[in-house]
């Protein structure tokens, strides 16, 4: 069962917009797409680009170094469906995220 971890207000994820969390030892990129909140690993399977710092486009972000995109509520890249990174449970609670760990 997951440990939910309390990151950010939502206040501080600007919808369209993602930020980078260490959360039990793990980079952990959370999204705010049009209001629903998205967890995944931060780190880039190409050649470990940080995803939270990324241009998100509806659920699809950009990875800023080399291009590749992922789709954050799944963590599977279109560019190489064997690359997807790992996708976390998020929980909002009255102003709080929670990402299950």
């Amino acid at each position: 069962m997951a440990n939910f971890v309390r990151v950010a207000s939502t206040s501080e994820i600007p919808k369209g917009e993602g930020r980078t969390f260490e959360v039990d030892g793990k980079r952990i990129a959370v999204f705010n797409s049009n209001g629903t909140f998205h967890a995944i690993d931060d780190t880039c399977k190409h050649q470990g680009g940080p995803l939270g710092e990324g241009e998100l486009d509806g659920t699809t972000v950009t990875c800023p170094w080399h291009g590749w995109t992922y789709d954050i509520t799944s963590g599977v890249s279109p560019d190489d469906p064997d690359c997807a990174v790992d996708r976390y449970d998020v929980r909002v609670e009255n102003d709080s995220i929670l990402v299950g760990v």
